[in-house]
């Protein structure tokens, strides 16, 4: 394991965005695999599938898709970002690495910009690579992306604080993508829940929430 850690860290240093991009595909894929594996374990418990289909069955289409959001989005895009997101709060904001407002910076930049922008662009994509219109792409990011944004806002934030006040900007995309692997198969499990009843429950609390504050 520590020549491993070793030879990754060699691999950083040397080539830092190949090294990200690489190692963001194949966690992505992983995580779709073990997503499908979540699902499949948990309709087969309530009894939601025929005979002939209780045997799992990976969709390696399905995991292809994913890795390549991992290779083309998460890898490069979330390197760039963190390195200029502490280029930006050290040089331009000028405020003290690691103290309170530095890290509260960091994590509220993080959650209201690439937090969103990132599930817009896997739901999209992945809608895109089934094959689904515009349309539908639209009706299938109104029905996952609010309840992701929620779920994943009350947990991702804990996770940066900590990522951006004791881990080293270097590493600090290996820190997420450790947590990539739980992310990428909660995002996948999403996806694939489609019309749940909880889905629809979130959904319609939030609309009869909105026309109350209207009305």
């Amino acid at each position: 394991m520590l020549r491993l850690w070793k030879w990754y860290q060699n691999c950083l240093a040397i080539h830092p965005v190949k090294t990200q991009v690489l190692s963001s595909g194949l966690i992505w894929g992983f995580g779709d695999i073990a997503a499908q594996t979540i699902t499949h374990s948990t309709l087969k418990k309530h009894h939601h599938f025929q005979e002939k289909d209780k045997e799992l069955k990976i969709n390696w289409r399905r995991v292809a898709t994913t890795s390549l959001f991992g290779f083309g989005f998460v890898g490069p895009v979330g390197h760039f970002w963190y390195e200029g997101l502490d280029r930006y709060i050290r040089f331009r904001l000028r405020l003290q690495p690691n103290s309170f407002r530095f890290v509260a910076t960091k994590v509220a930049i993080d959650g209201f910009i690439f937090g969103p922008l990132d599930l817009l662009v896997f739901f999209t994509y992945m809608g895109f690579s089934a094959g689904k219109s515009v349309p539908q792409i639209k009706e299938d990011v109104k029905r996952d992306f609010v309840p992701a944004l929620i779920l994943e806002g009350g947990l991702w934030p804990i996770v940066q604080v900590a990522n951006f006040r004791y881990v080293p900007v270097r590493y600090q995309l290996l820190y997420v993508n450790s947590f990539c692997l739980l992310d990428s198969c909660f995002l996948s499990w999403i996806e694939q829940q489609e019309d749940a009843p909880w889905k629809q429950w979130l959904n319609s609390f939030i609309h009869s929430k909105e026309k109350r504050d209207q009305g």
